[in-house]
């Protein structure tokens, strides 16, 4: 179960830097150019994209690397880094995986008991 919690969460972390980036790059682009933001309009809160675009991706790519060592903490970050894409851009077509590989990985990585390893946090 660490395995396949290491490789969702990295998984979800690089799926959520692309979204990360179209993300903080619409709020600047719409920043710079008032026109954009008149066409197309805006996050309702552009400083919470912004963050969440880059911790998240970030909290998935690290739990998912913790998931081996300490999985209960990898597995916690993984699901504040779902959480964090769930509530900054919502559950679309373009979240949907990296939203439900670090939700499963998170949950992979808190279910992973004893038999993994010697190291188990129950």
């Amino acid at each position: 179960m660490r395995n396949a919690a290491l490789t969702l969460g990295i998984i979800a972390g690089v799926m959520g830097m692309i979204v990360g980036f179209f993300g903080y790059g619409y709020t600047e682009l719409a920043r710079n150019f008032a026109e954009v933001e008149e066409v197309f309009g805006m996050f309702d809160r552009p400083e919470v994209v912004r963050v969440v675009s880059i911790l998240s991706p970030l909290l998935a790519i690290a739990g998912g690397a913790m998931a081996k060592a300490r999985a209960l903490w990898g597995g916690i970050l993984m699901l504040i880094s779902a959480a964090g894409m769930y509530y900054a851009f919502g559950y679309n077509v373009f979240t949907m995986f990296p939203i439900a590989f670090a939700g499963l990985g998170g949950l992979l990585a808190i279910a992973a008991g004893k038999p993994d390893e010697p190291k188990a946090h129950f």
